[in-house]
């Protein structure tokens, strides 16, 4: 059969893409992702103030601005720490950061669980239930950004993390609101996404309790099944995380086997047809994002639900919206520990250093993110930006595909792959900054 090559332009993710779908007897042989949209914040951070960092690249994304707001303010403070000044944070700070992260997480997976993953579902299977999952997905993200907006000043693009701690300095009031607003999202989790109390589904870690989950994620677990979308989308079964955090540790997991990391490791390098760049680790391609947390955390439903279905569409959907239930339950547990009466942040506002080469990586949403920055005199003049998508949306070398095209590759049809494709919670934006 004569082969066929078709691009389709992808919306309903962050931003959008153009896939080249090349077909030989009748499926996916090739996928050639094309992001054409450039911005250039790496260049336009040059010649700045060390500190605009700390305002410029929130604007990188509209979703995850948190993250690149934490992510820039580490490498801050770890290039204040390798030139020989340490920064440590009060434990008040650091729940505080660790907080306002994971109401973001929690807001990015809901809004990928009901404005992505299930309408394309249904339209996949050619089901149309009436439900209106856009209300849904702004209840509950509404309600846990404003958690995070007690904190933060406000969201998105707020600059509340400094180095050395936080410019908030919260009441008890302000914490009892807080504490609210999560019991409220953890409301909707039971009643609405899972039709479970949050502890009991948090005890779930065999595949034969998954059917123990109703609500909409019950749902969607449903019409993966009955589509025979379990083992569909697997790839190359190689994991990496490198942020620190409540989900997992840094590593990186091999058939099983997890390692260290070292963010020295880590190189670009040019793609051709788009403008985003692909990353490696030590040669290698990895996946990023709850999955690749799940598999390094050796989470047990996470580990047992690869052991059937390997890095299946399944798997990596599970993974992502089951970090929903253990960051609910984390943020509960930071509010109640929040030691109010430490100092919000350990250096004068005036504590600055003019030469300095820092790292900051932060878990965002979509997995690992990493700011390189390089100070001379009090400026930036080199600033790096790897982002998740990039790691998962490489065109890949001669011998090995990109891992979102690894994935793609085999599919029958442009809806399977597409579908395919957003499981990933793909960001043209970041990854075109």
């Amino acid at each position: 059969m004569k082969k066929l090559h078709i691009k389709q332009l992808i919306e309903k993710i962050e931003g959008e893409a153009e896939l080249d779908f090349t077909f030989n007897d009748g499926l996916i042989e090739d996928v050639k992702i094309n992001f054409g949209f450039y911005r250039g914040i790496e260049e336009i951070l040059r010649g700045k103030d060390a500190r605009d960092a700390l305002v410029i690249t929130p604007r990188v994304c509209g979703i995850c601005n948190h993250a690149h707001l934490l992510t820039a303010v580490r490498a801050i403070e770890d290039g204040y720490t390798n030139a020989g000044m340490p920064v440590t944070l009060s434990s008040k700070a650091n729940d505080i950061r660790e907080f306002t992260l994971a109401c973001e997480l929690i807001q990015n997976h809901v809004k990928w669980l009901y404005m992505t993953i299930l309408p394309q579902l249904e339209k996949y299977v050619q089901l149309e239930s009436g439900e209106n999952y856009a209300i849904k997905a702004t209840y509950l993200s509404s309600i846990i950004t404003k958690a995070l907006a007690i904190f933060s000043g406000q969201w998105p693009h707020s600059s509340y993390a400094v180095p050395g701690g936080v410019t908030c300095d919260p009441t008890y009031l302000d914490v009892m609101q807080a504490q609210s607003l999560v019991d409220e999202s953890i409301k909707f989790f039971e009643q609405v996404m899972v039709g479970l109390d949050l502890e009991n589904y948090l005890e779930i870690e065999s595949v034969s309790s998954l059917h123990k989950i109703e609500g909409d994620f019950g749902t969607l677990l449903h019409l993966m099944g009955n589509a025979n979308m379990a083992e569909i989308g697997q790839s190359h079964d190689r994991f990496i995380v490198f942020g620190n955090c409540i989900l997992s540790k840094p590593g990186k997991s091999i058939v099983t086997n997890v390692s260290n990391v070292d963010t020295k490791y880590v190189k670009e390098s040019e793609q051709v047809g788009t403008v985003s760049k692909a990353v490696m680790y030590k040669d290698r391609l990895y996946e990023v994002g709850p999955l690749a947390r799940g598999m390094v955390a050796k989470t047990p439903i996470v580990k047992n639900l690869h052991k059937r279905y390997k890095d299946s569409l399944l798997t990596r959907v599970f993974a992502r919206i089951h970090e929903v239930a253990q960051l609910l339950d984390y943020s509960k547990k930071l509010l109640n520990n929040l030691e109010l009466d430490e100092p919000s942040c350990t250096l004068d506002l005036h504590t600055q250093l003019g030469d300095f080469e820092g790292t900051g990586v932060v878990e965002a949403a979509r997995g690992s993110l990493i700011h390189t920055t390089t100070v001379k005199e009090g400026r930036i003049v080199n600033y790096e930006i790897i982002t998740p998508t990039q790691w998962n949306l490489s065109h890949g070398t001669k011998g090995q595909q990109g891992i979102a095209i690894e994935a793609m590759v085999g599919a029958k049809t442009i809806e399977e792959a597409t579908f395919i494709f957003r499981t990933f919670d793909v960001c043209s934006v970041c990854t075109t900054q």
